[in-house]
């Protein structure tokens, strides 16, 4: 049998604090803290606790180079080789975790990245019941926790030195951003216009030109911009309410500006499909529409191989593409959201998406605004919400 390591492994020295009933009878405060090896490892999706022995080993075997477990056990523990092999971070050449490690290799991550990834992904997170465990576990007020905010500007100068400069003509551009204010209030009973749905999706996600740029490799030119143009994320729509469109799951191609069906549903289990995907955000789940931008990593990583910026490329692209569906979405007189606290791992469990090759980095959604609004908007203009 021969073996190697994982390509990737991130390992921690991670402190916790814990109680001792036998410190507190001595007459300490019983509180101790403990170190624990804690390793991250993007191949697999989940953390692993680590023995320093373990730890050891993994820092002498080569992450490329396969070598005969016999040859291995002549200078490390039979045991430990085991329970590295048991946990799947030294790896047996043609197993099923060999082909996970090598479709890691192959998509061209950067380590400090993988783990990044994959350390952020949230799994049934349900962000209304953290958010009450958390008030009831401090006391008082949170500002008294927190303490005040930063503040909004960091000035670089006195008053006195800053150069003013002239105020802009009031355009059409400054009133649609005037408008664009998140929605945490959608219409449960009304559905989009086909055209309006269309519009928003072209506008933010449609390809506008194909362009061979050499044999083998061609360039999207979209509304937005993207590293080397090759705009690597694409929208998984979750629908709700679209006149026309069966409520179900679908993903957006570019370039037909076309919809590709996934899976239809009923109307109650694409609502509660809704609430699972945004952490159980209740002010977001009622949304027509939902746009998940999906990271397609090997198209951005094939031109950026292992490269310190190609996972921050993605990470624009989210936000090119998300505010320009703001903007259509204003433009017509719809309302849109976006949210980074989502389950990622039950996206990518709905929508059949691997995450070594494909991930969600956030939730975008846009619909028709309610008349009356139940949850807090913020609207310091008044574009939407009159004041008094």
């Amino acid at each position: 049998m021969r073996l190697r390591r994982c390509a990737v492994v991130v390992i921690e020295p991670r402190e916790s604090l814990e109680f001792d009933l036998g410190r507190l009878l001595g007459g300490a405060d019983g509180l101790c803290t403990t170190v624990k090896w804690v390793a991250i490892v993007p191949h697999l999706g989940k953390e692993i606790v680590l023995s320093a022995a373990e730890v050891a080993v993994l820092g002498a075997l080569s992450p490329s180079t396969w070598i005969e477990r016999s040859e291995l056990a002549d200078a490390h523990a039979g045991d430990t080789l085991d329970a590295l092999l048991e946990k799947n971070l030294l790896i047996a050449e043609a197993s099923d975790v060999d082909t996970r490690d090598r479709l890691l290799r192959d998509t061209h991550w950067r380590s400090a990245s993988a783990a990044m990834h994959y350390a952020s992904r949230w799994h049934a997170v349900d962000t209304e019941e953290v958010q009450e465990q958390y008030a009831e576990n401090i006391s008082g007020d949170l500002l008294d926790q927190l303490g005040p905010a930063p503040p909004v500007v960091l000035e670089r100068a006195p008053s006195a030195l800053r150069r003013r400069l002239p105020a802009p003509a009031p355009s059409a551009l400054d009133a649609l951003l005037d408008g664009r204010v998140t929605c945490r209030n959608y219409d449960v009973a009304r559905a989009i216009e086909l055209a309006h749905f269309s519009d928003v999706l072209y506008r933010a996600f449609g390809a506008r030109v194909v362009d061979d740029y050499a044999p083998g490799v061609q360039l999207l030119k979209k509304g937005v911009p993207s590293a080397g143009g090759l705009h690597p994320t694409e929208a998984y729509l979750l629908v709700q309410r679209v006149e026309g469109i069966e409520p179900g799951l679908y993903h957006y191609h570019p370039v037909d500006h076309a919809l590709e069906p996934i899976r239809s549903m009923p109307a109650a289990e694409a609502r509660a499909l809704a609430l699972q995907l945004v952490a159980a955000q209740p002010y977001f789940a009622d949304a027509q529409v939902f746009v998940i931008p999906v990271s397609r990593f090997r198209r951005n990583f094939w031109k950026y191989r292992n490269h310190a910026k190609a996972y921050r490329a993605l990470i624009l692209d989210v936000g090119h593409l998300s505010q320009t569906m703001y903007l259509a979405a204003t433009e017509l007189g719809l309302a849109a959201f976006i949210t980074a606290a989502v389950n990622e791992v039950d996206i990518e469990q709905a929508f059949g998406l691997d995450p070594l090759e494909e991930g969600p980095l956030a939730v975008c959604g846009f619909g028709i605004r309610a008349a009356e609004r139940s949850e807090v908007e913020f609207d310091p203009l008044n574009r939407v919400w009159k004041a008094g």
